[in-house]
């Protein structure tokens, strides 16, 4: 009978370790499972790293109350005493090195025999033993008023004999008698099928964690690629996952409000930063000349050179006719002052952060029509041309129509490369999140024109996040970073439009993610006093159902 439910404790603790995700808590319940089979009062587990030492990662000792490492997140290295001062404290090294200085193998030490080996080492009493150095133990019982006696130490061999590990266990107690016992062989086969399990479960953690980080890091290539492309936008790669994730670790701990019932799981964390990190993937198919797009007149350079070249020429012209007595010298100073004034103009113009006037972009094409210049085969050019015009006339921005259009595109793009991925199933909403940042609640925005009730919460945080790190971004080749009073006002203006979803905007004020944001992100100052319920559309916190 006692077999049987030993076996059916080994299925049952099969499953358990096949399907638990966290590395840590993996490791807790290998330790624990092993002390309860063997009823013993203490455990240590240990990690191997770089085939050079074992790494102490739990140390469970129920009689002394005990928990150190694994997901206690208490320090393995100290030890308090037991005396009654509790000043004195034992110090574990966290690293036990599995070779002696001469380079030989450390067979002292139980553990790391253990991993020479490859065997399991049952001993039945520490202190008639004389094959391993036990002083270290003995010093700790002395010290704890603890006699470490007997021990089973067995290694954690992986489906290719490899050691991931050694699992450790001290004292295994009679269940009659409350004495301390060897442990029996039954119970040694019982913990090394125990720890096959473990072993197996731990590489496929172990190669899912590996996965993910070669997964991350080639995210990171990409936008490093991207950074590389365009050293203005590279940043914002970066930062708008930082604030999604503030943003929605907000809304999972906002306890008021029509989203107070929204729970973010660490899967779901996990989901959404991946998301955040491809956002902008699409942007490595964009254009260098329009990413970085910094005057209306630039491409491959600032064209506004050309135009200050021309205005140098016809400058020289207008003295040549003054020499030439075909103009006075009032009308040539006349001439030169309003060219001069024009090509101000048009200078002014072509920074293009204000919006441009109707009376602005009238005087552009009187300018283009008033002058004109000579090449140097005599023939005549006009002042401007026409796609300099086209250029210089645009109402908001540095962009034209089509170039914005370019622009615009670069979402298409990062929808159409995320979903030709095979996405497993823990991450499958990463395209619509990712793809989902610059519609509006409206459905005025693009590209597929969804409303609010058509996007996930996910997508909605990175919306925000999206507006909210271009208002106050500092690194845009166009326009310098907002502060964040004038930040918010534009995003409540927003919340008020129909623009952004207006739940996430309260609270994006009431958890104060701003300041969570520019704390981390922003210049000393960019962070000015901000009056919140001066912001537009700002709606008082209510206060939290009994």
């Amino acid at each position: 009978m006692k077999q049987k439910t030993a076996l059916e404790d080994l299925l049952q603790i099969s499953v358990s370790l096949s399907s638990e995700k966290d590395t840590a808590t993996l490791l807790e319940e290998i330790l624990q499972t092993a002390m309860r089979f063997t009823n013993a009062d203490a455990g240590s587990l240990y990690i191997l790293e770089d085939n050079t030492h074992l790494k102490f990662e739990i140390v469970h000792n129920k009689s002394m109350g005990l928990y150190l490492g694994g997901k206690s997140n208490k320090s393995i290295n100290a030890v308090p005493t037991a005396e009654k001062s509790n000043k004195e404290q034992l110090i574990f090294s966290s690293n036990i090195p599995l070779f002696l200085e001469d380079g030989k193998p450390n067979l002292s030490s139980v553990v790391c025999n253990a991993v020479h080996q490859a065997k399991t080492i049952n001993i039945p009493d520490s202190y008639t033993s004389h094959e391993f150095d036990f002083s270290g133990t003995r010093l700790f019982d002395q010290k704890n008023n603890y006699r470490s006696k007997s021990f089973l130490t067995v290694p954690m061999n992986n489906h290719e004999t490899e050691v991931l590990g050694v699992l450790q266990l001290i004292n295994a107690y009679d269940l009659v008698t409350n004495e301390i016992i060897p442990f029996s062989e039954k119970n040694q086969k019982i913990v090394e099928a125990l720890t096959s399990l473990a072993a197996i479960a731990l590489t496929n953690r172990l190669l899912i964690d590996r996965l993910e980080e070669l997964f991350e890091s080639l995210i990171n290539l990409i936008n490093q690629a991207i950074d590389d492309k365009s050293p203005y936008t590279g940043g914002h790669c970066n930062r708008v996952p930082d604030l999604t994730l503030m943003l929605a670790d907000a809304v999972d701990r906002c306890n008021v409000g029509p989203m107070s019932s929204f729970k973010l799981a660490a899967a779901d964390r996990y989901e959404l930063k991946i998301a955040g990190l491809l956002h902008d993937c699409g942007k490595i198919t964009t254009p260098v000349h329009v990413i970085d797009k910094a005057t209306k007149l630039e491409k491959i350079f600032d064209r506004v050179n050309l135009v200050e070249m021309r205005t140098e020429i016809i400058i020289r012209d207008i003295q040549l006719l003054e020499i030439n007595n075909a103009l006075t010298s009032q009308e040539a100073l006349i001439k030169r002052q309003q060219l001069i004034a024009d090509s101000q103009f048009i200078y002014q113009c072509n920074i293009g952060v204000e919006k441009m006037k109707d009376e602005d972009i009238e005087r552009i094409h009187q300018i283009a029509e008033s002058y004109y210049w000579f090449d140097k085969n005599g023939c005549q050019q006009p002042y401007l041309s026409s796609d300099e015009i086209h250029n210089l006339t645009i109402r908001y921005g540095t962009l034209t129509t089509d170039e914005r259009k370019i622009i615009n595109h670069h979402i298409v793009s990062t929808i159409s490369m995320l979903e030709q991925l095979p996405w497993p199933k823990h991450l499958r909403n990463v395209p619509e999140y990712a793809g989902g940042h610059h519609e509006r609640m409206d459905g005025k925005g693009y590209p597929k024109g969804l409303t609010r009730e058509e996007m996930s919460i996910q997508a909605r945080c990175m919306g925000i996040a999206d507006i909210f790190e271009a208002l106050t971004a500092k690194d845009r080749p166009y326009k310098k970073g907002k502060t964040l009073s004038e930040s918010l006002h534009i995003l409540g203006e927003m919340k008020l439009n129909g623009h952004i979803d207006p739940d996430l905007f309260d609270i994006f004020i009431w958890e104060k993610v701003y300041e969570e944001y520019a704390h981390k992100f922003l210049d000393d100052q960019q962070i000015d006093s901000i009056n919140i319920k001066m912001i537009p559309g700002y709606q008082e916190r209510p206060l939290p159902l009994n």
